[in-house]
């Protein structure tokens, strides 16, 4: 894990649930900035020469290791099984579907770091609005 004042990063490991229940392990790389508050960019490694990328919002990630979170593209869920919390992580696109999970703690120290450099409910002090106004305009 890396972490500068206004960054985190990590490698987090997953496995990929195929259709009859088989894990296949994979990481994904986890980066948070302050300047985009409310996201967390997850790149899954799979293999291929480019990672597939999601962006998350913190919110969402936080909630879900706890309860479950979220409807639509992206939903979250907690599981207690023998040994390790796990959390779960459902995708869905266009292009297909995909149900990750992964060992709670790792994510939980990751978004404990996010919240070191920017604290819950403060995301608003780190948004640059007119940047933000000036880059949609230039689309």
């Amino acid at each position: 894990m890396n972490s500068s004042g206004t960054t985190a990063s990590a490698e987090l490991g997953l496995r990929l649930v195929v259709p009859d229940r088989t894990a296949v392990p994979l990481v994904a790389r986890l980066d948070y900035t302050a300047d985009d508050p409310y996201a967390i960019k997850v790149a899954f490694h799979t293999g291929e020469d480019e990672p597939v990328e999601w962006i998350f919002a913190r919110e969402l990630l936080t909630v879900g290791i706890v309860r479950p979170a979220g409807d639509g593209d992206v939903r979250v869920w907690p599981e207690k099984g023998p040994g390790e919390r796990t959390v779960n992580i459902a995708l869905s696109s266009p292009f297909g579907q995909a149900q990750f999970d992964a060992e709670v703690s790792p994510l939980a120290e990751f978004l404990h770091r996010t919240y070191e450099i920017v604290p819950a409910g403060q995301e608003g002090d780190y948004v640059d609005l007119d940047a933000e106004i000036e880059r949609h305009l230039q689309a």
